[in-house]
């Protein structure tokens, strides 16, 4: 059975630099590993995510894209920090998902904000997100400032460095058959 990893930007822009992270991240580890990819973001939860009180209460669509992410042998997770947070509704759509659904999960933190002031918000907030419901998040987050970037794609030489460090992080996690470990070990 294939490796899958889903990856979700908790962003409503687009375009979005936090959607322009994680879709880098995705791409590096399924190229990397020769894993199974796929992405989203909370445009594709709309509009029913923001007036559920549980998940049976998304439409068919939404529902479908949640259980994908909770379904997946691993994540990447991205939010844009606004006023030093992540987003209500990234943080809403973790309030629905059970407890027990992301244990042991691989997971990969990436956050985007417009400076610098907001680099801890993958260690002060997502990591304590991911630790609730007990996930693998790797050691290394990737956060992303305004100026890594160029026309909207991740381009600094330091954060693409700090990326394939992070993707490389995956490797304990991907079953020993995949090609791509055999090659690389």
């Amino acid at each position: 059975m294939a490796f899958r990893i889903a990856a979700f930007s908790g962003s409503l822009s687009a375009p979005s630099k936090t959607r322009a992270l994680v879709d880098l991240a995705l791409d590096k580890l399924t190229r990397r590993f020769d894993v199974i990819g796929a992405s989203y973001d909370l445009t594709d939860l709309q509009p029913s995510l923001g007036g559920a009180g549980r998940l049976e209460d998304l439409e068919p669509l939404p529902l479908t894209i949640v259980q994908s992410l909770v379904g997946a042998d691993a994540l990447i997770l991205g939010a844009p920090v606004y006023k030093g947070s992540y987003p209500g509704l990234f943080k809403h759509l973790f309030d629905l998902i059970d407890p027990e659904a992301l244990r042991h999960k691989p997971v990969l933190l990436t956050a985007t904000g417009g400076g610098d002031r907001h680099a801890l918000v993958i260690e002060h907030q997502l990591r304590p997100l991911m630790g609730f419901f007990e996930a693998a998040t790797l050691s290394t987050g990737v956060y992303a400032g305004a100026a890594d970037f160029r026309d909207g794609i991740p381009a600094s030489p330091a954060l693409l460095d700090r990326l394939d460090r992070a993707i490389d992080q995956f490797a304990p996690f991907i079953p020993r058959e995949n090609p791509a470990l055999s090659v690389a070990a």
